[in-house]
């Protein structure tokens, strides 16, 4: 979130997460090494058709911090990934809600062209409905190597429309039915703010999987993420060198060894590098404008990095 908010609401220790390199307590911050760039994300812009609740980029109808990402935009990363030789196998898509950008259906299309899975984040409703016949040709032409991955807070349409507001339910259900009954490639991401325990939160999916008949597989961690509520205010330890053996974490698993996202400011000249899906409005992350500026380590100085990626073990790619 923007810094002005964080420091308006944070409840977070006011010493912590402000020096790159050591902790609150004296202690070496721990960092990410990029081991080799598996997924690129596309962050196609902050403006989405709804304004849910502790979203964590604060995307909604207003929100054009981050502006739509344009296919020419896309195409230059696509470039560098063949000039430089990069291992890259997945492109993700992200928002904001990708299927508000006019350019979205060129983007995906190319990005499968070249070769690459792309997995695509959505809320099913009204954006996606509306590029239907595009999204049909896409299937029909590169069929399972894309994902639509669907995100549905709750298996309850109560919880789910608590987060995402009054009849956000039904045109969602419509989407993911559509995706269903034409035979994409379907995961969803729902939420663990609920309190339940991860059994009982898939029990409750599984069911309403079921019952619509989506072939979504409830117990598979790759098919139902379910992502630790990401809320910057609230106050999380900070992740030092001596965690990786306390924790028994590899520090390769994490998030940033494999990935790094495409943003591009409002106002801005042309599209930059950060680190992941979760961290572009800190200027601290900023890698550069070219792939190959991007390589490095990633120091973990913000609450997402200890909360969604280290102790939460979330990550955004498929």
């Amino acid at each position: 979130m923007p810094e002005g908010n964080l420091a308006r609401r944070s409840r977070i220790d006011p010493k912590k997460f402000r020096h790159p390199d050591i902790t609150a307590d004296g202690a070496r911050r721990a960092g990410v090494t990029l081991q080799r760039l598996k997924t690129l994300w596309f962050n196609t812009g902050t403006l989405c058709n709804i304004e849910c609740k502790n979203c964590y980029i604060e995307s909604g109808p207003r929100n054009d911090r981050l502006a739509y990402l344009s296919a020419a935009e896309a195409r230059d990363y696509l470039d560098q990934i063949a000039a430089d030789g990069l291992a890259v196998e997945e492109i993700g898509f992200t928002g904001g809600e990708p299927f508000m950008n006019p350019d979205i259906i060129a983007m995906v299309d190319e990005s499968l062209d070249r070769g690459f899975r792309v997995l695509v984040l959505t809320n099913a409703m009204l954006p996606l409905w509306h590029k239907r016949d595009a999204l049909l040709d896409i299937k029909r032409r590169h069929g399972r190597r894309l994902t639509v991955r669907v995100s549905i807070d709750h298996y309850v349409k109560r919880d789910h429309e608590a987060i995402r507001g009054h009849r956000t339910w039904a045109p969602m259900i419509q989407g993911l039915t559509w995706l269903a009954a034409n035979g994409f490639n379907l995961a969803v991401a729902g939420r663990t703010l609920w309190g339940e325990d991860d059994d009982a939160e898939r029990a409750g999916y599984a069911a309403l999987f079921a019952e619509l008949g989506v072939p979504v597989d409830a117990a598979d961690p790759a098919a139902l993420v379910l992502f630790p509520e990401m809320d910057a205010t609230v106050d999380v330890p900070e992740i030092t060198v001596a965690c990786w053996g306390i924790l028994g974490i590899d520090p390769r698993s994490v998030m940033c060894a494999t990935s790094r996202m495409v943003i591009k400011r409002k106002g801005a000249d042309r599209p930059l590098v950060v680190p992941c899906t979760l961290l572009p409005d800190d200027a601290q992350f900023e890698l550069g404008h070219r792939l190959a500026d991007a390589a490095g380590t990633v120091k973990l100085n913000h609450p997402h990095c200890a909360k969604f990626c280290v102790l939460g073990g979330a990550s955004c790619s498929a």
